[in-house]
């Protein structure tokens, strides 16, 4: 994979409240975005090599131009719930851009033909794709690539300004 710059840290949690309370004064986040019940279906997300199908609440903000991202699964199997159950909270993934579908294609099979298969991979409403690779050896759980069209990158955006 190319040298990226992450774009998004990511916690999973079971408690969105606190934990969004220890980041706002950690790094200075001052607003939070929730999304509620976040549902991934097995029309669109696979996890482990099988459909997938969970819920999980969200939570966003900002740190400068980097996205802060919380996690806290509400039903379902999941990659948020296996590592609740290892690491009860805390740091789960750093995610990267890619610029489109095409160069998400060509990221994840290099992944795949380097021995990191997609742990997690789908798309969400909107046409946003996204693949969790272990990333277990560079001391985080996941790396994230993710494909980012400009609906939600316009959310993203107006999520980021609240900042100000």
């Amino acid at each position: 994979m190319p040298n990226q710059t992450p774009v998004q840290i990511a916690w999973v949690t079971p408690d969105l409240d606190a934990t969004e309370r220890a980041l706002s004064t950690l790094l200075g986040a001052r607003r939070w975005v929730r999304m509620p019940a976040v549902h991934f279906g097995p029309e669109t997300c696979s996890h482990r090599g099988r459909p997938a199908d969970f819920v999980a609440d969200i939570s966003l903000s900002y740190a400068g131009d980097t996205q802060l991202e919380l996690i806290a699964p509400v039903r379902g199997q999941s990659v948020y719930t296996e590592f609740l159950q290892r690491h009860e909270a805390g740091l789960h993934h750093i995610c990267v851009e890619v610029p489109d579908p095409a160069a998400f294609d060509t990221r994840l099979a290099e992944a795949e033909a380097d021995g990191t298969p997609a742990v997690c991979h789908g798309e969400m409403p909107g046409g946003m794709r996204f693949a969790y690779l272990s990333a277990a050896d560079a001391g985080v759980p996941y790396l994230e690539i993710a494909f980012i069209p400009p609906e939600i990158r316009a959310f993203f955006e107006y999520v980021k300004q609240e900042q100000q």
